[in-house]
């Protein structure tokens, strides 16, 4: 298991326009530097804001990331962004297979050719794995999410190179969360996987997410295995995310 600080991680999803969200990352990579947590920050902005949230907090602490990209480098995809273009806008990260997003059809081998084209961008790909509340109580959450974590990696990626995000679906702004001991065992579950798959596995970042709050925070980040929290609605609140900082490097 690694011994780097804490990553937390702020998901915005389809939240922030330019003033608000210029606002909320300067005064989290301003409060970063004044206080210095023993974490390590990243927020994933809409990609309308990328270039400029990038820019008001170049040479900071605060870690830049996208949520999306597409397996191709070019071409006739509309509406699409690339890897590429996303780096270019000054995304070193990219969240990919989120929940919301395989919900709507995206599946495994597609995760894994966007990750492969991150990669080939110079983004670090952060992937979300989780089950559903009908695959939790039918007993094969542990399945899915090794089908998911073994379907959605790219041939030849270092682990170095990768964060993986536990989130199981029904937390996932439900305000509900998983309790600590399906936390400690499903992140313990992907650990083993990961140990199997790559041969540096251990060095791998697994982050907690879904429904993660101030409240929630300490005990989650405190629990074996966790190397951090992948936040969603709670990272749009500045003080919130502050707090939840806080936690993670207490």
């Amino acid at each position: 298991m690694n011994k780097r600080p804490p990553l937390i991680a702020g998901n915005w999803k389809m939240n922030g326009l330019r003033t608000g969200g210029r606002n909320l990352a300067r005064s989290l990579a301003g409060w970063l530097v004044e206080t210095r947590p023993a974490v390590e920050m990243l927020i994933c902005p809409p990609a309308t804001l990328l270039a400029e949230i990038a820019a008001s907090t170049v040479g900071g602490p605060l870690r830049i990331g996208a949520q999306d990209c597409h397996e191709q480098t070019s071409g006739a995809h509309t509406g699409s962004l690339s890897a590429a273009m996303l780096a270019d806008a000054g995304a070193g990260v990219v969240i990919l297979g989120h929940s919301e997003r395989r919900r709507l059809g995206e599946d495994s081998a597609l995760v894994a050719a966007k990750a492969a084209a991150a990669l080939a961008a110079g983004l670090r790909p952060l992937i979300c794995v989780g089950e559903t509340l009908v695959e939790r109580e039918t007993g094969i959450a542990a399945q899915t999410v090794t089908a998911q974590l073994r379907d959605s990696l790219p041939p030849g990626i270092a682990a170095t190179d990768l964060t993986i995000a536990y989130e199981p679906v029904w937390a996932i702004g439900t305000g509900r969360h998983a309790d600590g001991a399906t936390i400690a065992e499903m992140h313990a579950l992907i650990r083993r996987e990961l140990a199997d798959l790559l041969a540096d596995g251990a060095s791998c970042r697994v982050l907690y997410g879904g429904s993660v709050t101030p409240a929630n925070a300490d005990a989650i980040l405190t629990l074996p295995g966790v190397d951090g929290v992948l936040v969603g609605g709670a990272s749009l609140d500045t003080e919130s995310f502050k707090a939840i900082a806080m936690a993670g490097g207490a």
